[in-house]
């Protein structure tokens, strides 16, 4: 566990709840509510902390911070601020312990290894089955259909060596993921990583399942695992899975197509069957038939989808929709402009090099094996030709070793010089723009139309937005520990606050919808705001406070103030349905109301 020079010492005496002003004998202690109580709704329809206790290994004796407790907190933590593990005891001193699910003893009693400890109790638990437990009561609770499933990964970049977690290690006598080198998708080779598996309905983009994996494991080699524990949360087979190409394996459709399961994917580029219809395509041989449109905010067309209408099958007997897109059309002629660009640019910066003085390209070979470097590095192989000239450059050299003086002699000799002329394949490069804005789509459902197919396959990036919010907005890396277990345990509460931080949104988004309510004043300047993120949503309770006042006379606790709500504030508590006079206030019990 890592810690913090200036961490305080367990028990943390220290430290105060809250902030407090005085005047005489007056006195006036203020506590943070922000968006808890808009949470901790979600939470408790979740029955996160229920389903924690549940299945978190029950300790010897009882801890100073229950287990499902502190991992709750962190879900909390994450949502809200994203403090290192040793800064979330001072950042719950900032809020009412009862908002947290705490009482005043367990706030006081929090330290990093207290947290540490949580999370070693959430790593030797069993992931697979606490999840798959969490997501099938919210499926149920928030009605979240199972007809479309999408899948994808990303990679979780670590700073430091460990040495530990490598494969076959174990901690608390379960086998860790090996932190290691492998393609990152973060651009950063020299780091090294762990690969998070993330699947989301297309019903909001609701994350229902997570795993993770070695960092130099590729991701097809993850989906059969994947889809099995799918189909356990759906309980039926036949959804449908949407996945990148590293699905369109031989071994992964038919383990799909086997067991009863559909799938859409993308067929890669180094298959034949796409080499084949390129060459159909660049013979003018194939008929197109436009089957979706789209159009901007003013009408105009920004993208006009054609599908092929001669029918096409896999090597496995998968069909394969061959579509053309305007949009990708244009995008692909940018990107290999952008190529040549950059392959033109490296050989002018080597042609430089060339025709130095001292200059240490002296030989053909050594010149033939910089270009071809450059070529393959920049990918711009296929359509520049360079065209290597060599010349005789006369020097003179010392004949004789030794000390040169006034009777020294000097001898004519000739090395060779090198030049490099780049010329544009433009044949090439005419061909290549004929298949500009192809991409197959290969599935075995051969029911389902081109159109719902197109469209199954344009809902992918919803799973990219979820990465983006996990590395953006929850701030999923920089990961302040060491041991490998409870780096494991912590991308697992990073999947809770995920799916609690889109329920929240997707919540208010349908229950907009269902009010007629066509936007919310959550932008600067109060403007209008028609698909409230969670991010914005929990913002605008950023301010919100709990006071009590003192002063003789009066009972303690006895005036319990909380920060006048805005328009806003109520307008978004009336759509879920929450008490505004109870909101942030003390119950009874000790635990937050609500409506």
């Amino acid at each position: 566990m890592a810690t913090h020079r200036n961490a305080a010492p367990s028990g943390r005496p220290h430290r105060s709840s809250g902030s407090v002003a005085r005047e005489g004998d007056v006195q006036l202690k203020s506590m943070a509510v922000g968006p808890l109580p808009l949470v901790q709704w979600v939470l408790d329809r979740m029955r996160l902390e229920e389903f924690l206790d549940a299945y978190l290994p029950k300790p010897a004796q009882s801890p100073r911070v229950p287990h499902a407790k502190g991992i709750a907190l962190l879900v909390r933590n994450i949502l809200l601020s994203r403090e290192p593990v040793y800064g979330v005891g001072d950042w719950a001193e900032e809020f009412a312990p009862d908002l947290l699910g705490l009482t005043s003893r367990h706030v006081r009693a929090l330290n990093d290894d207290r947290v540490g400890r949580c999370l070693d109790k959430l790593f030797v638990s069993d992931f697979s089955s606490l999840t798959l437990a969490v997501t099938s009561h919210v499926v149920r609770e928030f009605e979240v259909s199972l007809d479309e499933l999408h899948n994808d990964s990303t990679t979780v970049t670590f700073h430091g060596r460990y040495e530990e977690a490598v494969p076959g290690a174990k901690v608390l006598g379960k086998e860790t993921r090996a932190i290691t080198w492998g393609h990152n998708k973060d651009h950063r080779p020299d780091l090294k990583q762990l690969l998070f598996i993330l699947t989301a309905s297309r019903d909001g983009g609701v994350p229902l399942y997570f795993t993770a994996a070695d960092g130099n494991v590729t991701d097809d080699q993850t989906h059969r695992n994947t889809w099995d524990l799918l189909r356990q949360l759906a309980g039926r087979p036949d959804f449908l899975y949407v996945a990148d190409s590293k699905l369109a394996t031989r071994e992964n459709m038919a383990y799909l197509h086997e067991r009863g399961g559909r799938f859409i994917t993308v067929l890669p580029r180094t298959r034949a069957e796409d080499r084949q219809f390129r060459e159909r395509v660049r013979k003018g041989a194939v008929p197109w038939k436009p089957v979706l449109t789209r159009k901007n905010s003013e009408g105009e067309i920004v993208d006009q989808t054609s599908v092929c209408q001669q029918p096409w099958r896999s090597d496995e007997g998968y069909r394969i929709l061959w579509f053309h897109s305007s949009r990708k059309r244009q995008l692909d002629e940018a990107t290999r402009q952008r190529t040549l660009e950059r392959g033109e640019r490296a050989l002018r910066d080597l042609q430089e090099r060339l025709l130095l003085p001292r200059t240490r390209y002296r030989q053909r070979a050594k010149v033939e094996q910089a270009v071809e470097s450059i070529l393959e590095e920049t990918g711009a192989s296929p359509w520049l030709q360079v065209e290597i000239l060599e010349s005789q450059e006369s020097t003179y050299r010392q004949a004789q070793p030794g000390r040169p003086g006034r009777d020294t002699h000097y001898r004519r000799v000739l090395r060779p010089r090198f030049d490099l002329v780049l010329e544009r394949q433009q044949a090439a490069l005419d061909q290549e723009a004929l298949t500009d804005g192809i991409f197959p789509v290969v599935t075995n459902d051969l029911q389902i139309s081109a159109k719902a197919a197109l469209e199954a396959y344009k809902r992918q990036p919803v799973i990219e937005k979820r990465f983006s919010q996990l590395k953006s907005e929850l701030e999923i890396a920089p990961v302040y520990l060491h041991n490998a277990g409870r780096v494991e345990a912590l991308l697992c509460v990073f999947f809770f606050a995920l799916l609690t931080q889109t329920l929240l949104e997707r919540e208010v988004r349908r229950r907009m919808e269902a009010s007629k309510v066509s936007s919310l004043p959550l932008y600067h300047e109060s403007r209008a705001c028609k698909a409230p993120s969670a991010r914005r949503i929990l913002d605008a309770f950023g301010g919100v406070q709990r006071h009590f006042l003192r002063h003789p006379g009066v009972e303690p606790g006895a005036l319990e103030l909380i920060t006048e709500l805005s328009p806003l504030q109520l307008q978004i508590l009336k759509l879920l349905e929450l008490s505004p006079k109870d909101y942030g206030r003390s119950s009874p019990a000790g635990k937050p109301a609500r409506g």
